[in-house]
């Protein structure tokens, strides 16, 4: 009788490890998982930004170009360009440029997890930012 009433007294303790452990594996996975996706939810974000950019940077001042006076983009051909390469994605983002050879896209957005929800994280904001500048080269050397 002395055994059992030993056994009695332990009774429950693996359960409460066994949960205990099962939810810290599971916040684990969690994070990996969704760490994991939010680091492709930002290349892609990253992506966007690029694209958007080099869509903005190949609108260049004919005129200007032909006449031989240097290559410099449009500003507004640019911007239009480059904002609806965004309106495309599935991104929000900002566009500007700067000094009549430079287009600057950054982009937002935010991975829903799949995981994270179970301790209260929804989503992570993810951004990108990238920028093309127009440049004149002749033999290898910018001019």
């Amino acid at each position: 009788m002395r055994w059992i009433r030993g056994r009695e007294r332990e009774r429950g303790s693996i359960s409460l490890w066994a949960v205990t452990a099962a939810f810290a594996m599971i916040i684990l996975a969690g994070l990996a998982v969704d760490l994991g996706g939010k680091v492709q939810a930002q290349q892609h974000a990253i992506d966007v930004a690029t694209q958007a950019a080099r869509a903005g940077g190949q609108q260049l001042d004919a005129a200007q170009a032909v006449r031989g006076h240097g290559t410099q983009i449009d500003p507004t051909l640019a911007a239009a360009a480059a904002r609806a390469y965004l309106a495309a994605s599935d991104l929000t983002g900002t566009v500007t440029t700067r000094g009549g050879s430079t287009v600057v896209v950054t982009t937002s957005g935010s991975y829903s997890t799949k995981f994270l929800g179970i301790i209260g994280i929804s989503s992570l904001p993810v951004t990108g930012s990238a920028e093309s500048r127009i440049v004149r080269v002749y033999q290898g050397t910018e001019r």
